[in-house]
């Protein structure tokens, strides 16, 4: 594991976090061996007075363009699809491919970039055929847009079904998939405030799917539920609360407290390292905050400690 491994949510660059601190962020995660950047269009519409999003996206084109030759540096993972439509309240914009092929352009303009590393199918949209979808994506990929195309908040059927097609047109498959997991999970059935995918959360088919095809990379979004392992000001949602949890939490004190690590550092650790391997995304909003994560991924858990944690279920 390594800080190169971490991935740096976006989100409220330009919106909750200003133009100073994200800057500070996103040269304190390159200074230490940071490189993968994930935003998205629609950021942050819903703290924006605006009610469209963007402003990340622009945050981040402005300090390329202050920062001439760091961009060859990052790899810079956006996203399309939630952008709210205009004049229609509770509608998003999908991945039609008229909508993509004029998202990527925008995307583009934003960020002062001529490529996107990485770029994200963000939410389903079954108004739209999935072969229309993968076509649309694999067309990025192959004029030079794009380098890769992932898929995020999908069903694991979606997922294999879009790599199917690709496979059986030619073109480029997703080759990441990103959901929200950590090291407690919500009670089955049970809908978490403030997360609106259906097909949002890791579950243990996503698991077994991602082992037996390597190729795809999972990233976790959310990883630390908004910081609810370390601060006591923010509990967790209603719906982790169940026994299940209170065993994990016990176990995680025991082995952070072996380590003279946060719990939130021995979660970031745990992702990292188990089979498969999952990409945290960490939110942070100060240099302080970064730098407890990126201690993160220079822990070791040992065999012991893995297995302990993995059994307090």
């Amino acid at each position: 594991m390594s800080t190169a491994d971490l991935v740096l949510g976006c989100m409220y660059f330009g919106t909750r976090t200003d133009d100073a601190t994200s800057r500070a962020i996103v040269e304190r995660f390159l200074e230490r061996g940071g490189t993968t950047l994930d935003t998205a269009d629609c950021y942050a519409f819903w703290a924006s007075a605006t009610g469209a999003g963007g402003q990340s996206e622009e945050m981040l084109g402005r300090w390329f363009a202050d920062n001439p030759g760091v961009r060859d540096e990052v790899v810079l993972a956006t996203k399309v699809g939630p952008e709210p439509v205009p004049g229609r309240p509770g509608e998003v914009v999908g991945l039609a491919a008229d909508v993509v092929t004029r998202s990527v352009q925008a995307s583009l303009r934003r960020l002062r970039t001529d490529r996107i590393d990485l770029y994200w199918a963000h939410l389903e949209d079954r108004a739209t055929p999935m072969a229309e979808i993968v076509a649309t994506f694999g067309g990025l990929v192959a004029d030079g847009t794009v380098g890769r195309i992932g898929i995020s908040n999908h069903p694991t059927w979606r997922v294999e079904q879009a790599r199917a097609l690709a496979a059986v047109a030619g073109t480029e498959p997703f080759t990441a998939l990103q959901l929200s997991t950590s090291y407690v999970r919500p009670r089955p059935d049970t809908v978490v405030p403030g997360k609106d995918h259906r097909f949002g959360f890791v579950s243990d088919e996503t698991v077994d799917y991602v082992t037996e095809h390597p190729e795809l990379e999972l990233w976790a979004y959310s990883p630390l539920i908004q910081g609810s392992y370390d601060r006591a000001d923010r509990p967790f949602p209603e719906p982790y609360d169940h026994p299940g949890t209170t065993r994990r939490l016990a176990e995680l004190a025991y082995v952070a407290a072996e380590l003279g690590a946060t719990p939130g550092q021995v979660v970031l650790a745990w992702l990292l390292g188990g089979t498969p391997s999952i990409r945290p995304i960490v939110g942070v909003s100060s240099v302080a905050q970064l730098d407890e994560a990126l201690d993160a991924a220079e822990l070791t858990l040992t065999d012991e400690q893995r297995g302990r944690l993995d059994a307090a279920v």
